[in-house]
């Protein structure tokens, strides 16, 4: 009997169901027929798995390298291979057998077998996917009383392959999975039928099977008298050949590793498809952003030997969990400090930090940056002072709650920051401000206490940026204490406008882009920052104060029944398939950069041209889908500043047409862009 070979799985499928009314058995086989890999080669599963039995040798204080693992693993299971092509027709390897000699090798025991088995069929499954179709005619069969195998020329027993076939979800629909290296007959030598047909009590004659091996699932059971259909797809073989030579590229530029890792995270059959163009924005632009912002957080808080990290709301509750969805891939070993999402926000610590230092000249150059502040009003507003009882003080230095204090605005007078700098150094005025911020600075640090961040030296805080104004307050506000801990702060983007007090003891350090690295690709963040904010940002309202409540604290929200606060709910609609995407990309993220064993450092020459082609070169229709509508800034006032020279539109802020019809708008913006950069 013949077998017939087919270029698309559709006209198998046609073929299929004809010879299926005919037959009482359907046979299948596995790897690249019902599941297709996300990846060229199966082998690059393996060294993570090599880093794992590293990571865990270092534990154990055993010198071993991810590579020595790996030739390990690979002269064992070579020699497994050729003992039993001595007394069997093909040459197989057992899994549990060749993996526990290499862990009693390393270990003395393979105490750890069970951990790095699970380890490897996690991410086998992440790298496997149902062929949609297939798998659905496949159920319709087992729906019609049809007898299904799954069979497998592989390594792993049937008791690991099992597992692959129950996670891609038709374990229900198969009467029995085979693979070759329980008997170590394999379909390759033909040896696998005649056993199969002999255990199972099938006959050939009514036996159908469908592979994606000339030979092994084509020729072999034809041999045997089985009717067999082959699929030799030419887009999947597209497909993996783009994958291939993109992961060869990487080999030797790093230029194409990014490149390399978007196209293993690229979601296929049925993950495949019709989505809002905002989810698509989400898995394609800011998913491997994120990803790889958050691998670096990893990496340096091993590095730095942080037990303890918290993500500062409110963009801190997507990083988070992002955070969750790509540890069990990228770390397995868990040596990753505990996380927890910390409450926060500029104007809840504002007043808090200026418990035992007062107001600060710094703090003050902070709250007068947005537009909208002009006065000693605005100050009280933002750090939560009564002006009322800080009016007598005021008016020791001839100024008022109304007197102007920026330049910003009309009524400005250069004396006004004079005289205003002299109260500053105002020892009863200060001791008012300490006065009247001492009942959130406790309330501040009873809930600190609750989440632990007293516990360790060392912390690691997690926020989407610019400023690190948060950390500041923050740190200023507990620096107090003695067990105050070490702050390091790590920023997708540090714009670092108003100078951070850098020391040992608390600093930043931006990780996508920071201002202290010349970077002109990554600094295309400028263009439109609040894209990342409401990308990342918490659907809860954002932190108004800490309070005391008897012996303990309550943390206040900002109300949303006002008109900016439902302009906000809406925009949390609007921006909610964008996040759905970002999180829907992170398992694939973690495989894909688990694979090919990449961190940041490798993606960044990508990633900076990703950012600038779709930030500085945004298309008019980027721009609508991705640009906010409205932004919630908690610091800024109701003032309207003076009118000056026009200041230049950023290119995110023009009208739709002037995007579509501006000739050179955009490389207009990118000249101006990178000569301010250059000046800087």
């Amino acid at each position: 009997m013949s077998f017939t070979k087919f270029h698309n799985l559709s006209n198998l499928l046609s073929r299929a169901h004809e010879l299926a009314a005919s037959r009482e058995t359907i046979s299948f086989d596995l790897f690249d027929t019902l599941l297709i890999r996300r990846v060229h080669d199966p082998d690059l599963v393996k060294p993570p798995v090599a880093r794992l039995i590293a990571a865990r040798a270092e534990e154990r204080g055993i010198k071993l390298s991810w590579q020595q693992a790996q030739k390990r693993r690979d002269v064992i299971e070579a020699r497994h291979r050729a003992l039993a092509g001595r007394n069997f027709p093909d040459h197989e390897a057992c899994y549990p057998r060749f993996m526990a000699e290499l862990l009693t090798g390393i270990f003395g025991d393979a105490a750890l077998l069970d951990e790095i088995r699970d380890y490897e069929l996690f991410l086998e499954n992440q790298m496997l996917v149902p062929r949609a179709l297939l798998v659905d005619w496949l159920k319709e069969l087992a729906g019609q009383g049809k007898r299904i195998f799954v069979i497998s020329d592989v390594y792993l027993p049937a008791s690991h392959l099992e597992k692959l076939v129950a996670h891609a979800g038709f374990a229900d629909s198969v009467e029995a999975v085979i693979s070759s290296a329980d008997t170590f007959l394999a379909k390759a030598s033909g040896a696998a039928w005649p056993m199969l047909a002999k255990k199972f009590g099938l006959v050939p004659g009514s036996w159908l099977h469908v592979g994606d091996n000339p030979v092994s699932d084509g020729l072999r059971p034809a041999e045997f008298g089985i009717e067999a259909l082959v699929i030799q797809d030419w887009r999947e073989k597209f497909r993996k050949g783009m994958a291939r030579r993109y992961w060869h590229y990487g080999q030797g530029r790093p230029f194409w590793r990014g490149r390399a890792l978007q196209q293993l995270m690229l979601p296929l059959e049925a993950e495949n498809r019709s989505q809002p163009p905002l989810f698509v924005e989400g898995c394609n632009f800011l998913a491997p952003l994120i990803g790889g912002f958050l691998q670096r957080v990893a990496e340096r808080c091993q590095a730095l030997g942080i037990r303890r990290l918290f993500f500062l709301s409110r963009e801190g509750y997507l990083f988070q969990q992002f955070w969750q969805k790509i540890l069990p891939a990228l770390f397995p070993a868990g040596n990753v400090p505990e996380v927890k999402y910390l409450y926060v926000s500029r104007m809840a610590l504002a007043g808090a930090a200026c418990a035992y230092e007062g107001l600060k000249r710094s703090n003050l150059d902070i709250a007068f940056l947005p537009t909208g502040n002009r006065d000693f009003r605005d100050i009280c507003r933002i750090f939560s002072l009564d002006v009322t009882e800080l009016t007598p003080h005021l008016g020791r230095y001839k100024l008022t709650p109304e007197t102007c204090l920026s330049p910003k605005h009309d009524g400005y007078l250069p004396e006004h920051q004079v005289l205003f700098s002299e109260l500053l150094e105002d020892d009863d005025f200060q001791a008012e401000v300490r006065r009247q911020s001492a009942a959130a600075n406790t309330a501040l640090l009873r809930y600190l206490e609750d989440m632990g961040f007293f516990a360790d030296r060392r912390v690691a805080l997690v926020d989407i940026g610019w400023l690190g104004t948060i950390q500041r307050y923050l740190y200023d506000a507990a620096r107090h204490r003695p067990d105050c801990p070490a702050c390091f702060g790590f920023l997708f983007g540090a714009t670092r406008g108003v100078e951070y007090p850098t020391t040992p003891e608390n600093q930043i350090e931006g990780i996508i882009y920071d201002r202290h690295c010349f970077d002109m690709a990554a600094s295309s963040l400028l263009y439109a920052r609040d894209v990342f904010e409401e990308a990342c940002r918490a659907p809860h309202p954002t932190l108004q104060a800490y309070a005391l409540d008897g012996d303990g604290y309550r943390l206040r929200f900002r109300e949303t029944d006002d008109e900016v606060g439902q302009a906000e709910l809406a925009q949390d609609r609007y921006f909610a398939p964008l996040q759905t995407g970002i999180l829907a990309a992170a398992p694939r993220f973690a495989a894909a950069s688990a694979v090919l064993g990449y961190s940041l450092a490798d993606y960044r020459p990508w990633f900076n041209l990703v950012l600038i082609a779709k930030l500085a070169f945004a298309s008019t229709t980027e721009i609508a889908a991705l640009r906010q509508k409205a932004h919630l800034d908690d610091f800024h006032g109701g003032h309207q500043p003076k009118k000056q020279a026009k200041a230049p539109s950023g290119l995110w802020d023009f009208s739709l047409n002037r995007l579509r019809f501006s000739p050179f708008l955009r490389l207009r913006h990118f000249l101006r862009h990178r000569r301010d950069r250059i000046r800087e």
